[in-house]
């Protein structure tokens, strides 16, 4: 599995920001998971040999959507890693990956002792968090989008982009969030899955 994902990383296109030592970090990471999902589930058993498409791929997608000058990202919920660990891998921004699991928690600490990036985990849940104020905030298969945006209201700041990959349920989950907030949103599609967007969020309010 390391060698087919370090071959299709190295043949994306230039503005995912994979180079032969992030590609390398990314094949490392997957034999890392496989290894460890004997163990725990950390994806759905069904999705492990489409680990490229569904996981790997379906994080890096959100590499171009980061703006220029972005410092911090803070990925919440981040389970096996997708995408917040991910997007530590490709070595431009300070990463914090936000998961309560103590299992999960661990296998995200020593992957990246294993890749040899620099990420800060906090084992713990959101409404605690004691995390940076984010430029950023990532969440992938968390929450619809109104508690997404309640959850992360304490690491939210003034020019925070949201990045949150979701399915076909993405427009019913902004018309329930316009509810309770006020936002500008912007739909993305999916790189991986024809019925899936990314929301890309600012400009958040309370209403």
């Amino acid at each position: 599995m390391k060698h087919d994902i370090v071959e299709r990383a190295l043949a994306l296109d230039p503005r995912f920001g994979v180079d032969a030592a992030v590609a390398e970090r990314l094949g490392r990471f997957a034999a890392h998971l496989e290894k460890w999902q004997k163990a725990i589930n950390l994806v759905g058993p069904k999705t492990l040999p489409q680990l490229w498409e569904r996981h790997v791929l379906d994080s890096l997608q959100l590499v171009p959507l980061i703006p220029e000058g972005t410092k911090t990202i803070v990925d919440i919920g981040s389970g096996a890693g997708f995408p917040g660990l991910i997007l530590a891998l490709v070595g431009r921004w300070d990463v914090h990956l936000v998961e309560s699991d103590t299992r999960k928690s661990v296998f995200l600490r020593d992957s990246a002792r294993l890749c040899g990036v620099p990420v800060t985990v906090h084992a713990k849940r959101i409404e605690s968090l004691d995390a940076p104020k984010a430029d950023v905030i990532t969440a992938r298969a968390l929450a619809p989008v109104a508690e997404l945006l309640a959850l992360t209201a304490g690491i939210r700041q003034s020019g925070t982009i949201h990045l949150f990959p979701k399915g076909r349920g993405a427009r019913a989950e902004l018309t329930d969030a316009e509810k309770t907030w006020t936002l500008a949103a912007e739909t993305v599609p999916s790189l991986t899955d024809a019925e899936a967007v990314v929301l890309k969020i600012s400009e958040v309010v309370r209403k």
